[in-house]
């Protein structure tokens, strides 16, 4: 099997032709003839058994010339391709040429990974601003983990306050006639929540355990059943609980029940590190994203549409990959969401072209700045898969080619280099605040 010829037909567009010689196609035609002969009757043979040369003087000479063809493509294609140095990034559309005592010449048409070039990737500009953690911000914090550690309690010597969970009954009626989807019997309603109509939940704010009465709202003209929307509505409701969260007290004990620490000062410390670690990695990720936007900006290259096609199903493979995870499937999530697959890989279409931009922009720096992979690197990536994965080493090296994994650690080295030499002005955000302190 050898590449004869590469022809660029147009942009990003190649042909190549190659050969399989006439022992690698009778060696194919063989193969095939032993699996097809089992089912081919032949007079005068029991079935199964007639020689290929009958079959071929009854059927015609290249009565296995497709099946051979197909058999012999994938590894000579492979081949050529790989002689070639073409980077394919589409399906191929296969041709015959010629078929004949020398053996099959065939021709292979493809889109390639564009021809790349950045005006500039060195000293490009990003501004780092970390937000300032206030007490404020430190206090919201440990409010969340204290409002998850609260405990609900019965409250019955007064009415119900903003905050608290009534438990109700209740049925709705629009020109005195009940609706469907109206009623509910000893439901938990949290007060302020906003989960029900605008109105609703402030009228049972005052109101004592074992009162029933009527409360009257309107729907919002947008509301999602078309035969309720923008109509007036009463509620005839009955209180029979009050419950609010009675919150711990913030001392020492709380510390000791949320974290590691002995005493809530220490706690209340490493809420705040981590929130200035919180807000450092966010600045930074910032500063990523800046410098990715500068180099899209930069790249100059005229981008096959398969390309950004090929990155959308693969957000859309990922996708089904995790709702399966969480006990879904991409076709039950479309029937419940109204979508299609197509109108999925349209959501994901920005994104797909971002990432293969950036992408060609990092692979193009790799190139320019001569960066290479270890082999030690690689092993090391294979130890974090098989640990992120839980299978054994050699197990994940079966799914992913170690030039893959190199490629990949040389994408994130590109990133690093850009990072490193670009120039970044740093700034402190204050919460609030019109003006920033530049450091």
């Amino acid at each position: 099997m050898a590449l004869k010829s590469t022809n660029k037909v147009e942009t990003n567009v190649y042909e190549i032709e190659f050969d399989a010689s006439k022992e690698v196609f009778d060696a194919a035609i063989e193969k095939v003839y032993r699996k097809e002969v089992k089912k081919i009757n032949i007079p005068g043979f029991r079935k199964g058994k007639a020689p290929r040369s009958i079959i071929e003087k009854m059927y015609g000479k290249g009565v296995f010339y497709e099946d051979a063809i197909n058999e012999i493509i994938p590894d000579a294609y492979e081949a050529a391709v790989k002689e070639s140095g073409l980077k394919v990034v589409s399906r191929p559309e296969f041709d015959v040429v010629t078929i004949d005592d020398n053996g099959v010449v065939l021709k292979a048409k493809f889109t390639v990974k564009p021809e790349v070039a950045l005006k500039e990737y060195v000293g490009l500009k990003a501004r780092k601003e970390a937000k300032e953690v206030t007490d404020d911000d430190v206090n919201n914090e440990i409010e969340s983990v204290r409002a998850r550690n609260g405990r609900m309690v019965e409250v019955t010597e007064r009415a119900v306050e903003n905050g608290d969970l009534a438990v109700i009954d209740y049925e709705g009626f629009c020109d005195g006639v009940a609706f469907d989807g109206g009623k509910a019997e000893k439901y938990s309603l949290a007060i302020g929540s906003g989960s029900f109509i605008p109105g609703f939940e402030e009228q049972i704010i005052g109101h004592n355990i074992g009162e029933s009465f009527d409360i009257t709202v309107k729907f919002p003209e947008e509301y999602h059943s078309a035969d309720l929307a923008g109509k007036d509505a009463i509620f005839k409701i009955v209180l029979h609980e009050i419950k609010k969260n009675e919150l711990p007290a913030l001392d020492d004990e709380f510390a000791k029940d949320v974290s590691e620490f002995d005493t809530f000062d220490e706690y209340k410390a490493d809420v705040k590190a981590k929130l200035e670690k919180k807000s450092e990695k966010e600045a930074e990720n910032s500063v990523e994203e800046q410098i990715i936007n500068a180099l899209i900006e930069n790249l100059e290259a005229e981008i096959p549409e398969v390309m950004f096609e090929n990155e959308a199903e693969n957000f859309v493979r990922d996708y089904d990959s995790r709702l399966r995870m969480q006990g879904l499937d991409l076709n039950t999530y479309c029937k419940y969401t109204g979508q299609t697959l197509e109108s999925l890989r349209e959501q994901f279409k920005p994104m797909a072209e971002r990432q293969v931009k950036t992408r060609l922009a990092l692979e193009k720096i790799v190139e320019l700045e001569n960066l290479v992979a270890s082999d030690e690197e690689a092993d090391a990536e294979y130890e974090n898969l098989a640990k992120a994965y839980n299978m054994p080493v050699d197990e994940v090296k079966k799914f992913v080619d170690v030039e893959a994994i190199k490629a990949d650690l040389c994408v994130k080295k590109a990133v690093d280099f850009v990072k490193e030499n670009a120039k970044v002005t740093k700034a402190r955000k204050k919460k609030a605040a019109t003006t920033e302190a530049a450091e």
